[in-house]
């Protein structure tokens, strides 16, 4: 993960009525393999935070993330560019300073690095709490040490720049919701200047319900469904765990290497409304599951978002009471009693 540029920025808040303080750095840290190891944990953490995504707004404010971030991507190449890299640090970080004064019971170091990986380019960013503590030193003394809580950032984003240059996608801003509830979310967003152009946990949902659909009317052998499931999620969840988004083309052909087109086409015909790409949302994923059972002849397995929907468990009665049969079940039972 070749890091381009990294700097760090304290904001300072004192209890009571004190306006947050910034520190600001005058240049980017130089490379080193703590700082490697600091955003490889940072992008790992935030991967698995539950988050909002979107894009840019073309209206956003003068001192949003968005209308500062231009003059930098069309600086130079070499120190021009570190300079220019500096700057928006700086100017981002004293915009922040003021969400933090309003929104924040404490402040933190800002962190701002604009990485490469493989063909992709991200500019990430993070308020990082340090929590007290001890350390040992060279000489086996024991010293105070203030470690960063990486694990627990207090915002983060992160910009697809790759993306954004492009111009077709609406969900290159990804930014954690999951921490201060909706005010500090909103405001966050606002830094951001940033517009929800996706919502992960129904998109993803919605996503499972169409490879339902599409596995109920292909009507699949049960070995079969399991395995394209399995595709399914391990694709998903791999794709989560890296911040990515699936995309229903690669979908499409990890369910039906035979047909590598055909879960793409149904999603097409049926009008699912679901974008060629899809944030992953995590949890989801996690509760989506087969229910299967085989006894005495019988032999019943369904997706589990559809209990409480078209399948009902009634617990006191031992009752499983399926609303919507399915088409090709409905025919074989109408002509056996006719």
């Amino acid at each position: 993960m070749p890091i381009l540029h990294c700097i760090v920025h304290r904001i300072d808040k004192a209890d009571g009525d004190q306006p947050a303080v910034l520190t600001a750095a005058d240049t980017p840290l130089a490379p080193s393999p703590q700082l490697d190891d600091l955003l490889a944990e940072l992008t790992t953490r935030f991967n698995a935070k539950r988050k909002g995504w979107g894009y840019f707004r073309e209206d956003a404010a003068g001192r949003s993330l968005a209308a500062l971030l231009p003059a930098y991507l069309d600086s130079g190449e070499a120190e021009p560019r570190t300079e220019a890299f500096a700057t928006l640090s700086r100017q981002a970080a004293e915009s922040l300073r003021e969400l933090v004064e309003q929104q924040l019971p404490t402040g933190g170091y800002l962190l701002m690095a604009h990485v490469r990986q493989g063909e992709t380019e991200h500019l990430t960013l993070a308020l990082l709490h340090a929590r007290a503590g001890f350390g040992v030193d060279a000489q086996l003394a024991v010293v105070p040490a203030a470690p960063l809580n990486v694990s627990q950032p207090a915002l983060a984003a992160r910009i697809d720049l790759t993306q954004m240059r492009a111009g077709h996608s609406r969900q290159y801003v990804a930014f954690t919701r999951d921490r201060g509830g909706q005010a500090l979310a909103e405001a966050f967003r606002d830094w951001l200047g940033c517009e929800e152009g996706a919502d992960a946990p129904e998109e993803t949902r919605t996503l499972l319900k169409a490879f339902s659909d599409y596995v109920e009317s292909e009507a699949l052998p049960e070995e079969a469904a399991r395995e394209k499931t399995d595709a399914l999620l391990d694709y998903a969840s791999d794709q989560a765990g890296r911040g990515e988004p699936l995309t229903l083309d690669a979908l499409s052909e990890l369910v039906d290497d035979q047909q590598p087109r055909a879960f793409y086409d149904y999603i097409r015909n049926q009008d699912y409304g679901l974008a060629p790409e899809i944030p992953p949302d995590k949890r989801t994923l996690q509760q989506f599951k087969r229910f299967t059972g085989r006894a005495g002849g019988v032999s019943i397995s369904f997706d589990s978002h559809l209990l409480g929907n078209s399948i009902e468990y009634d617990a006191d009665r031992d009752r499983l009471i399926i609303k919507q049969v399915p088409d090709a079940l409905k025919t074989q039972l109408r002509e056996r009693h006719t």
